[in-house]
């Protein structure tokens, strides 16, 4: 299962770069071409050009102390078991069935319902109105939980253990009373959950009828957009698509004017990123500050047995909001697709809507069209985030910032 403490660290810090702004707002609807060199993420990294997998940075001494002390950080990150325990019902408008344990409150999950649900002990597995309220909350506290979807879970266990020890509290993973405290203070008298009203621009669009699996077919479209407004909401307040329509059963997320239950989230990562680890065994990433203090996690694919991400250390080079994609069968071949092609720019391109180059070619961390596969699926090596994140991360990232590969 999964249960290691995370690996020490070995890698360099860059103190200096110039910015790279990524000035689109999160999740545009009508991508624009920002950079009109195409990008690449190859399924086999061995085949990539072998003269820019040695670019490793020298380490002196002073960097070597610092990265010491974030090594010490992450060893504290213990990752635990995820233990056996009921599941609770599926959200509902109605007040379900509330758990055997005589400390939980009855289940709504209507507004009031999540936005005054409270912790209380030996909360059990499953999808309640309490994580989704953390999950908020974690959210606006830079510790991401991925898709926000109310479910205990890995990616809720990892972004609990980050704020933990972002806030100086032991990092078990376990909705404590003192995290839940904590949290709470964080997003003081702000609501996790707020009703939203449908707008013009909102059914406007653009979206597309469909996204076809076929590179070929992609390269045709005007864009790789999103495909139904449930999906646009989804990635707007960073919610798995079918909570939200759990938590609106009888919206059509198709009428101005119509109001609907999402989550009141920001996306403010702190300045001064100064070193990002990418832990393979956690499919985690970690961002630090210049005074190697943790700033922020996101949970993450990176790489797969059969497609691994390099090892080392290496830098940022940049960050292209909505990309081309620059699909070649020298680097992996999808279906009968034997020539090179160009897919156009959107939230359902296969590196999603942003890509921050890394010196290693042909590698970057990126979006995705699959958000709620993030850590729970394989990427063609580089780093996989949820759209949001990664715009999230490309806002604040600079060129020189340094990224260390885990095992």
């Amino acid at each position: 299962m999964f249960v290691r403490s995370i690996l020490a660290l070995s890698l360099s810090c860059i103190l200096s770069g110039t910015a790279f702004a990524a000035p689109t707002t999160e999740q545009p609807l009508t991508p624009q071409i920002v950079n009109t060199a195409p990008v690449e993420d190859p399924i086999d990294p061995l085949a990539v050009d072998s003269s820019a997998s040695n670019v490793e940075a020298q380490i002196s001494p002073q960097e070597q102390r610092e990265l010491n002390r974030a090594s010490d950080t992450l060893q504290n990150l213990e990752r635990t078991e995820v233990k056996t325990s009921e599941t609770a019902q599926a959200p509902s408008t109605t007040p379900t069935k509330a758990p055997s344990n005589p400390n939980a409150p009855k289940v709504s999950w209507t507004l009031d319902g999540i936005n005054n649900a409270e912790w209380y002990e030996n909360i059990a597995k499953g999808q309640f109105p309490v994580y989704a309220r953390t999950h908020v909350m974690l959210n606006n506290s830079h510790a991401s939980p991925g898709a926000i979807d109310g479910s205990s879970g890995m990616n809720t266990l990892k972004a609990i253990a980050s704020f933990q020890q972002m806030n100086g509290l032991k990092p078990t993973g376990e909705l404590t009373k003192e995290t839940w405290d904590t949290l709470v203070s964080q997003q003081g008298s702000k609501p996790a959950f707020i009703e939203y009203t449908i707008t013009e621009v909102d059914i406007k669009g653009p979206y597309a009828a469909s996204i076809p699996h076929d590179y070929a077919l992609q390269s045709k479209m005007k864009g790789l957009y999103y495909t139904r407004t449930t999906e646009m909401f989804g990635e707007k307040f960073h919610m798995d698509e079918e909570f939200l329509k759990k938590l609106n059963p009888k919206a059509t997320f198709k009428k101005v004017g119509e109001k609907i239950l999402v989550t009141n989230i920001r996306n403010d990562l702190p300045e001064n990123i100064h070193l990002i680890v990418a832990h393979k065994g956690a499919k985690q990433l970690y961002l630090f500050n210049a005074q190697n203090q943790m700033v922020g996690s996101f949970p993450a694919t990176i790489g797969s047995t059969d497609t691994p991400s390099p090892t080392g250390t290496y830098k940022v080079t940049g960050v292209a909001p909505n990309p081309w994609y620059s699909y070649s069968p020298s680097n992996f071949v999808q279906g009968k697709n034997m020539k090179p092609l160009s897919l156009p720019p959107g939230p359902n391109a296969p590196v999603g809507n942003i890509w921050i180059g890394l010196s290693k070619k042909s590698f970057g961390i990126h979006g995705t069209p699959n958000p709620s596969m993030i850590s729970k699926s394989a990427s063609h090596g580089c780093i996989r985030l949820t759209n949001w994140d990664a715009n999230d991360l490309g806002r604040k990232v600079k060129s020189g910032v340094t990224v260390k590969f885990l095992e």
